[in-house]
């Protein structure tokens, strides 16, 4: 081959060569990226609560501010006074700062504001780790001028334990369905590459008959009035396994 048809030739020779080289760095690319399968799983626990959290408000509106804030006093000392009553351990009592409020209304014709009272609020918040207390302690501070009542939110002093069982839970949900898609491809399982995980509980409300009970002018014990359903505590996962692919 003469010098001047060689040199004709070595731009095709040269891409002809570089599209082989990247073809097989293609195909080595391809051979070494690994074979996954990535899945979801989900688990559920149930549990019983068992404390809740209280939180008993109290607010008063007089045109006096000595007046409301003396009616707010004698409400929140009392409600102090029934939980160390009932035996509930105070360092699960707390009561809040006092909170003052003066309220206006608006002259038009004078073109100004006049003061026509105080508004005067302050609450108690209880930790109740016995829940057999508790329709005891909501119906008693309403019966002491407790106004603002909201429901308890309940709780679990196992709350962090039972959500690593639902986590758990969730970890084998997703093995089993990473088998199922690994065994009706043909493939086996390998080890988890990647894992991202999380957790929650769903609160669950309190059950009263109080109202209902009132209405009725029920004498029944207020202990009995109030029932909570089950907490459900859930794990999520997110999981890639190794696929083994027999040759």
């Amino acid at each position: 081959m003469n010098q001047r048809v060689f040199r004709h030739l070595l731009p095709a020779l040269s891409l002809a060569i570089g599209a082989s080289v990247f073809s097989a760095a293609t195909l080595a690319a391809e051979a070494e990226r690994p074979r996954i399968v990535a899945v979801s799983g989900q688990g559920e626990v149930q549990a019983e609560p068992d404390q809740a959290i209280v939180t008993l408000g109290v607010e008063s509106r007089k045109p006096r501010l000595e007046d409301a804030r003396a009616e707010v006093t004698k409400t929140v000392e009392a409600v102090l006074k029934l939980t160390r009553d009932l035996k509930i351990d105070q360092k699960y009592v707390r009561a809040t700062r006092i909170s003052v409020q003066p309220e206006y209304n608006w002259d038009n014709n004078a073109k100004e504001r006049n003061l026509i009272g105080y508004f005067v609020s302050r609450q108690v918040e209880v930790d109740l780790r016995d829940l057999d207390k508790l329709g005891t302690l909501l119906e008693k501070s309403t019966d002491l001028g407790v106004n603002q009542l909201g429901d308890p939110r309940l709780e679990s002093s196992k709350r962090r334990d039972l959500e690593r069982s639902a986590l758990a839970k969730a970890v084998e949900d997703a093995r089993l369905n990473a088998e199922t898609v690994a065994k009706a491809a043909g493939a086996r399982l390998g080890a988890a590459r990647t894992i991202s995980a999380s957790s929650g509980f769903v609160p669950v409300p309190v059950m009263s008959r109080m109202k209902t009970m009132a209405m009725a002018a029920d004498s029944a014990g207020a202990a009995e009035s109030y029932q909570s359903g089950q907490m459900t505590f859930n794990g999520n996962v997110q999981i890639e396994y190794d696929l083994i692919v027999a040759p």
